[in-house]
């Protein structure tokens, strides 16, 4: 987390929200020294032992210790999981075997901290990849550390890296007349790309869930959240989104995720997935512009969202966004090279109500003045028509300054 306040991003709420207490919730925060100045990188949380969990995991192929950790944990354990190591300053990955035996040694170390067992335990690491955990540091900080209420604003400021500021979102809805409370942390700022968005993002609620069922709603919820923003393009080794439903709400447990009575929690589950997913991209490396693309008129959801993240991914288009310049000709041009189904001749271009262009030419209507004005809004719409057909998709991205060279530039040094 960068502490220097001038530099936190344009882009960030005026305040961390006041999120709900999830029952039976515990956390510890500590210092074990992956950064060379003074601030927390060490997070501990222990949940209930009815608490079962999910995980969306990165797609990159290189993956990391944690994640592969996780991965075979909730696979072995049916989605049991009752403790939750995360560090940052250390991503732990393309390690080898060293580094898989550091995460384990963490692990049992956290989990003799907890009086739980390592199997019980998720991990999730974050920052230079190829270094190999130094877990004896971990080792050393967890005694002095103490398990308490969690204190979500400090928690989520253990784990940042390159955030500028924390990120926290949380919720509350009704299942069978049971009052439930949800609240997430998450972090990211840059190496941001869909599937998985470097990111890390953990969810609690005191809901009685399964973990077919929270891995369905997790799943299905983290597509249009953190699959559906986009930073630089860079798709991390360590990302991951963990839910865990602690059951201290005693509601009857609920084993479906199509049971009627998730209605509520599904879309409380998706705002606070969506509230998390968008301060990244507010937080995204020199961000100035937070910008929502939305297309439609595609041949499937799925062609609708390449074509929206061929947009959201252009280094032109993005540039051209930070210099204000509504630029609507780089559009058109990532649209055609999306390679999919377009109708040149419905293509339209619209920057909040103003169109650009219309059925495949500069629109009648076009004003560059109104235009430029738009621009220097900190928050932009672009929409973009590409045929007749029913496919729509939605991404959030940011744009692309001499900020984001100088920040990634200097990551190491």
């Amino acid at each position: 987390m960068n502490n220097d306040v001038s530099l936190v991003s344009p882009l960030a709420p005026a305040r961390f929200p006041s999120l709900p207490a999830i029952a039976g919730l515990e956390a510890a925060i500590g210092r074990a020294g992956f950064y060379k100045h003074e601030r927390p990188d060490l997070l501990l949380m222990r949940a209930p032992p009815e608490t079962q969990a999910a995980g969306v995991f990165t797609t990159n192929a290189v993956g990391s210790a944690p994640t592969d950790w996780c991965k075979r944990a909730l696979a072995e354990s049916k989605g049991r999981a009752r403790g939750l190591l995360v560090n940052a300053g250390c991503a732990n990955a393309f390690t080898g075997a060293d580094g898989d035996a550091a995460c384990k040694r963490s692990l049992e170390a956290a989990a003799t901290r907890l009086g739980l067992t390592p199997d019980e335990m998720m991990a999730a690491s974050t920052g230079v990849i190829g270094v190999v955990l130094d877990d004896s540091k971990i080792a050393r900080a967890l005694p002095a550390m103490e398990t308490g209420p969690v204190d979500w604003l400090t928690a989520a400021q253990a784990i940042g890296t390159t955030d500028t500021f924390p990120k926290g979102a949380g919720a509350a809805c009704e299942i069978g007349g049971t009052k439930i409370n949800i609240a997430g942390i998450a972090k990211g700022s840059g190496m941001i790309a869909p599937d998985m968005a470097t990111m890390l993002a953990f969810v609690f609620t005191d809901a009685a869930l399964s973990a077919a069922a929270l891995d369905t709603m997790l799943r299905e919820e983290c597509e249009t959240s953190f699959n559906s923003i986009t930073v630089d393009g860079d798709r991390s080794t360590n990302d991951c989104v963990l839910l865990f439903a602690t059951g201290a709400s005693k509601m009857p447990s609920i084993a479906d995720a199509k049971d009627d009575r998730l209605s509520g929690f599904r879309a409380s589950l998706s705002q606070v997935l969506a509230d998390l997913a968008i301060q990244i991209v507010r937080d995204g490396e020199g961000a100035t512009k937070l910008v929502t693309v939305s297309v439609s008129g595609a041949a499937s959801h799925a062609s609708a969202k390449k074509i929206a993240r061929t947009i959201c991914e252009s280094p032109l288009v993005k540039t051209a966004i930070a210099g204000e310049d509504a630029n609507w000709g780089r559009i058109v041009a990532a649209v055609g090279r999306a390679d999919e189904p377009i109708v040149r001749k419905q293509l339209s271009v619209r920057f909040g109500d103003l169109w650009a262009a219309k059925n495949g030419a500069v629109a009648p209507d076009y004003n560059e003045a109104a235009m430029s004005a738009y621009m220097k809004r900190p928050e932009l719409e672009i929409a973009v028509i590409v045929g007749p057909g029913e496919g729509r998709a939605r991404m959030f991205t940011c744009d692309l300054t001499k900020r984001y060279i100088e920040i990634n530039g200097d990551y190491r040094s």
